[in-house]
């Protein structure tokens, strides 16, 4: 289409051209007009007369200007001042800070809120640790976390830290920690693989007195906690079941079995996890448990073993 254009053009440009020679060779000529002869009148010259010759009048001489009188010249000598030992130093303005920080805080039954406050971290996965205990959490948008944790120590020191290594530490004191006895199964990996079950004075699963996390309310005396983010896979994970020994209503006797169940994660291979159990004597004992899982296709079955954990003998006080 374009090149058709350019010959429209040109075609027409010819034309144009053409046109216009034809006109000035062939178009007609006005007629001959006989030429005019043009009349000069002349005008006799003007004679002036009485001719004065004038000038402006002059102006007036300006003023001369004013001498003002002189100020007395007064001479000042600096006097020698003596120079401070140091100099000053520029204050350093308010900036923003990426130190993380960790608080904590302790509740009742030998709990400790830890508060975490990373304003570098947004939305940032860290790791809590407490005395042998790894549990995983996730800050805010802001940056901010916090998670409660059963005591393992009546002097408690909690770490929290980042992926990329920054981290914080904060100590408390938890002086009726010695009142419990406490169970934890720690792991990492999917929040299903593990469940602690406390079955309390004789209880079978489902009975009162079955205390785990899937339970819709807690009938027992002791109390059963669940750490590790839910929104992370993998993670570290705990489960921690408290009993208070101290302050027991009657005599009677606690089993806590250990749960694993088969999933797509663990299914065909062996699950590593981790137990500790905290008495009345404040010595840790730490046991290491390698788990066999069956193949995947017993995926949903449970394998409960029974040996982790010795039996808790409640005396009433």
């Amino acid at each position: 289409m374009a090149q058709i254009r350019r010959y429209i053009v040109a075609g027409g440009t010819l034309a144009c051209a053409l046109g216009t020679a034809y006109f000035m060779q062939t178009g007609q000529r006005p007629a001959t007009v006989a030429p005019q002869q043009a009349t000069v009148v002349v005008e006799p010259p003007v004679e002036i007369t009485q001719i004065e010759l004038t000038a402006a009048p002059a102006l007036p001489s300006l003023p001369a200007p004013e001498v003002l009188p002189g100020a007395p010249a007064t001479r000042v000598v600096a006097r020698d001042m003596p120079l401070p030992d140091t100099l000053p130093m520029d204050e350093d303005a308010p900036g923003f800070t990426c130190e993380v920080a960790l608080s904590a805080t302790v509740l009742d039954a030998a709990m400790v809120r830890l508060d975490i406050e990373a304003p570098c971290q947004p939305n940032a996965r860290f790791t809590l640790h407490h005395t042998g205990m790894m549990v995983s959490g996730l800050t805010n948008a802001q940056g901010y976390g916090w998670i409660t944790v059963p005591a393992l120590a009546e002097a408690a020191v909690f770490i929290a830290s980042f992926e990329g290594g920054e981290g914080a530490v904060a100590t408390a004191q938890v002086p009726d920690l010695s009142d419990y006895d406490r169970f934890v199964v720690q792991w990492n990996g999917d929040a299903e693989s593990l469940r602690l079950h406390a079955l309390e004075n004789g209880a079978d699963f489902g009975d009162p007195g079955h205390v785990w996390s899937g339970a819709a309310s807690n009938d027992g005396e002791g109390t059963l906690v669940r750490l590790g983010a839910d929104m992370l896979s993998p993670a570290f994970r705990a489960e921690i079941y408290s009993f208070p020994t101290a302050n027991a209503p009657r005599e009677g006797s606690v089993t806590v079995r250990l749960e694993a169940e088969v999933t797509d994660a663990n299914c065909g291979r062996e699950l590593e996890a981790q137990s500790l159990s905290l008495g009345a004597t404040g010595r840790l004992n730490v046991l290491d448990v390698v788990l066999p899982m069956p193949d995947c296709a017993a995926l949903g079955e449970f394998l409960v073993l029974q040996n982790i954990f010795d039996d808790l003998k409640i005396a009433q006080n």
